[in-house]
């Protein structure tokens, strides 16, 4: 006897689908044209992300500088229970023909890649789940000319990558220094040019920004951003008497506005600041320039009050942190180049068995995390020519 057969409701299969990894759901295009197309729509990629988010359903991959070759590589971090944390493969990027790349922002599942190379600018989005790379074009934004100087250096920093809400664009903002020289002497010019360029993914196009006379410094732990809006550490002032505050930039008009942070955080010289979003809020991670054996404060920004989250009173041997993962654990980086995972609540600190002596650059190592995404960049399938994967295995886990 025949079994009837039963309509599956088109929104339970929608709702079952948008819980499957990209991986299955990219195998999945091939059963029907109807799924294929439900895959691209805004909708099923926003449901798609934000069960993953809703799940804390994040992948991290370490930003790493192989020092023998002076080449950077990420590696992609498995999050399987008992694997704690293995490297399950190790991704170059040979578009970087003239240096390294930096992570200058994650956002929706998409990394933007800049090279730290002075006077270059390529730069690329990615998304490491649909294998998808688009390479950004060369900035039109034209450099100021003054009699008798010639621009000698342009130096790129401070990027920032993030979703504008407003006009539905994902956007890229980027500081830029540029220095001049005596065109017949070749002295350097005392007074450096400040520019910011802002790029738009939906225009694929730069334009420049006004600048707003302050300098930030980069965010080493790389989650600078909530809800459209960037945010950096900005100092007022002359040494010793130096202010602390925050510059933040808001995707949707594009403007700068410069907020206080907290006073009584210690001298700034004698302390690190890592301006940082926590459980989505924005805040700020406390700790001390000297010493290895480090204390930790973390502060968030709630109804414009600043409160103390909570403080970490001290971990033996360790150099710097590079972000907090569930439940408040917090990665770091330990004397002997290894990452480790603290545990606020257990007070446990963990080796993790990633060793990056060979780095030799403590600064370069950052950890980022991200949920897989479909978000489309309009880009082309990743090539060898692009980026290199290249799988480890548990014996390989140190590179």
């Amino acid at each position: 006897m025949q079994m009837p057969r039963f309509a599956v409701p088109e929104a339970l299969v929608t709702e079952i689908l948008s819980k499957l990894s990209v991986k299955s759901i990219i195998r999945f295009n091939c059963v029907c044209k109807y799924w294929c197309s439900s895959f691209q729509t805004p909708r099923f990629i926003s449901k798609h992300y934000h069960n993953n988010l809703k799940n804390n359903n994040l992948n991290p991959l370490l930003q790493r500088l192989d020092g023998n070759a002076d080449l950077a590589f990420f590696s992609q971090l498995s999050v399987e229970k008992d694997e704690n944390f293995l490297v399950k493969q190790n991704i170059r990027f040979p578009f970087f023909i003239h240096n390294s790349p930096h992570v200058w922002g994650a956002c929706h599942g998409l990394f933007c890649l800049h090279s730290s190379c002075m006077n270059e600018f390529e730069v690329a989005i990615w998304n490491p789940l649909t294998r998808e790379i688009k390479i950004l074009p060369p900035s039109s934004v034209q450099r100021p000319t003054y009699p008798g100087l010639t621009c000698d250096l342009v130096i790129f920093d401070c990027g920032a990558f993030e979703f504008d809400f407003k006009t539905d664009d994902y956007k890229f903002i980027r500081f830029v220094t540029l220095c001049y020289v005596d065109s017949k002497c070749g002295i350097e010019s005392p007074d450096d040019v400040s520019q910011v360029e802002l790029y738009s993914l939906k225009s694929d196009s730069w334009k420049e920004i006004p600048s707003p006379n302050y300098r930030p410094f980069d965010s080493y732990l790389g989650n600078n951003c909530l809800d459209g809006i960037c945010y950096w550490q900005i100092t007022m002032g002359n040494s010793p008497y130096e202010k602390v505050m925050i510059l933040s930039f808001d995707m949707a008009n594009e403007k700068f506005s410069v907020s206080p942070i907290l006073e009584f955080i210690g001298f700034f010289l004698k302390t690190n600041i890592e301006v940082l979003v926590f459980n989505e809020s924005v805040g700020v991670l406390v700790y001390p320039v000297e010493g290895i054996d480090k204390s930790f404060d973390l502060w968030v920004m709630n109804g414009g009050v600043w409160t103390k989250q909570f403080s970490i009173e001290s971990i033996p041997g360790v150099v710097n942190p590079l972000g907090f993962w569930k439940n408040d654990e917090l990665f770091l980086l330990n004397t002997n180049y290894e990452v480790v995972l603290f545990d606020p609540s257990t007070q446990e600190l963990k080796v993790l068995g990633i060793n990056t002596y060979l780095d030799h650059h403590r600064e370069y190592v950052s950890l980022f995390f991200y949920a897989e995404s479909l978000v489309s960049i309009n880009g082309i399938q990743e090539h060898k020519d692009h980026i290199i994967r290249q799988l480890v295995g548990d014996a390989s886990n140190k590179y």
